[in-house]
């Protein structure tokens, strides 16, 4: 039997700690999608297009993950993916309360689908997209905060 698993996020953009999720989820699993979310309500700085592309660069040599986007209920995309478990980073407390609701609302939607909560890496625990984006669109160093493959077109988008 095949194990697809999901990790779904925003990714604007991506940071170390996915990543760090990402690959190893990729070592535990026999395929993983990372799925970047497309939310209408939110102002992403990045396009779908450039976080895809950003992902598919700090991925590169993980043969088996697949960059995918999504719009609409991850419950129901599982379901016409076949997938029946969605991977998380849970960084601190606050995420556990958030994403312990949201594993909820999946497995009501969708029986089938598990919820696995992978702790965020000491170095990378207080780490945040948001906070990458501050940083960096003031000028400071953000090279310990992302894939260095990635660095150089974060900082230019974030530079404007």
């Amino acid at each position: 039997m095949s194990n697809t698993v999901i990790c779904p996020g925003s990714f604007d953009p991506v940071t170390l700690g996915h990543l760090d999720v990402i690959t190893r989820a990729a070592n535990m699993f026999d395929k993983v999608l990372v799925a970047v979310l497309v939310n209408s309500s939110k102002r992403p700085t990045f396009s779908i297009e450039e976080r895809m592309e950003l992902l598919r660069d700090a991925t590169d040599g993980l043969d088996n993950v697949e960059i995918v986007s999504f719009e609409g209920l991850l419950a129901e995309y599982c379901k016409s993916r076949g997938v029946n478990a969605i991977v998380k980073g849970l960084r601190a407390v606050s995420d556990f309360e958030y994403e312990f609701q949201m594993a909820i609302a999946n497995k009501r939607l969708n029986p089938e689908l598990e919820t696995i909560f992978l702790t965020a890496d000491s170095d990378s625990m207080y780490l945040s997209s948001s906070m990458v984006r501050e940083i960096g669109s003031m000028g400071g160093d953000i090279s310990n905060f992302v894939p260095a493959c990635v660095h150089d077109r974060i900082v230019a988008k974030l530079r404007g």
